[in-house]
């Protein structure tokens, strides 16, 4: 029998994501960071990734999620699939290579929880084949495909090439958002910032960049500003809304909470200043909370 993704009935739809996980190692200094320097702090290690973020977000959400991501053979592999399996997302479409390392992720904060410096090793992303993903991709059904550009680009070009399900990427950095040059009219929404907006299109004014990836094919561009707040566009509009006031306690895992905030705004069919104005509190939720993913998050739900 085909495996579907199946949406109970308190769900509020369904995604399929595929992309990156990693185990995470965060180190954050108890004062101001001293380069060079041996720094008293705390060191944490928690599951993340741009992929596995996304959907632990959109689980938070109330969406049911599949998650397509290579896993390894270690023991962080046993601890990031735990905690999927936890959050009740489904990981029977991700592949397992005992041989190889678990994508690990190490940064250095400082005290305000602003990244400074990191090291990531994800060459275990690369086993995530396109021939793999012809495998699984007939076998999955939902509401919406997120990409994240750790995958190969070739990957990346079947997916879009062949996804029945509307196609939301998020660049993760201007090195790997090139891989979408050749997808950009196959996307219904993306959610760069404003480098990897300029990456993709070569224009330096957000506005314009935006503009460009809309007349490149993308149904709805949402590019990050920081501080700034977002610029939005689709073929009818072109809006710059204002960040959400917020206590800032860690910003990382602000982006992807924005980008599952997309997705379902996409999935319940919201204005593109509707989609923006959510996926801002979203961002703000995140970056107020000490997890990359905010349980508070939920709360967001009762304003829609």
């Amino acid at each position: 029998m085909e495996d579907k993704i199946r949406p109970q009935t308190n769900s509020v739809g369904a995604a399929v994501v595929f992309g990156g996980i990693n185990m995470d190692i965060w180190g954050r200094p108890a004062g101001v960071l001293v380069p060079k320097d041996s720094n008293p702090g705390t060191v944490s290690l928690r599951p993340g990734g741009v992929g596995r973020n996304i959907a632990h977000d959109l689980r938070l959400l109330g969406l049911e999620v599949s998650l397509v991501a290579a896993i390894g053979g270690d023991i962080y592999a046993t601890a990031i699939s735990e905690s999927c399996l936890a959050l009740g997302i489904d990981l029977s479409h991700a592949p397992v290579f005992p041989q190889l390392r678990s994508s690990t992720y190490l940064y250095i904060s400082d005290e305000r929880g602003e990244m400074q410096l990191a090291v990531s090793d994800m060459d275990i992303c690369s086993a995530l084949t396109a021939d793999y993903a012809a495998s699984v991709l007939p076998k999955l059904r939902a509401d919406a495909l997120v990409l994240d550009t750790n995958l190969p680009k070739e990957t990346i070009h079947y997916i879009c090439n062949n996804s029945s399900m509307p196609v939301y990427a998020d660049p993760v950095s201007t090195a790997k958002a090139v891989k979408l040059l050749p997808v950009l009219h196959r996307l219904y929404a993306i959610k760069p910032n404003v480098l990897e907006a300029e990456a993709l299109t070569g224009e330096h004014d957000p506005r314009r960049a935006a503009l460009a990836l809309v007349e490149r094919g993308v149904k709805r561009v949402f590019i990050s500003l920081g501080c700034q707040g977002m610029i939005a566009a689709d073929e009818k509009e072109l809006l710059h809304l204002p960040i959400h006031a917020t206590r800032l306690v860690n910003v990382t895992g602000a982006g992807d909470a924005a980008t599952a905030a997309i997705v379902l705004s996409g999935i319940k069919g919201l204005s593109l200043r509707e989609t923006a104005e959510l996926a801002l509190r979203a961002g703000a939720v995140t970056c107020g909370s000490e997890s990359p993913n905010a349980e508070e998050l939920r709360e967001i739900l009762k304003t829609l």
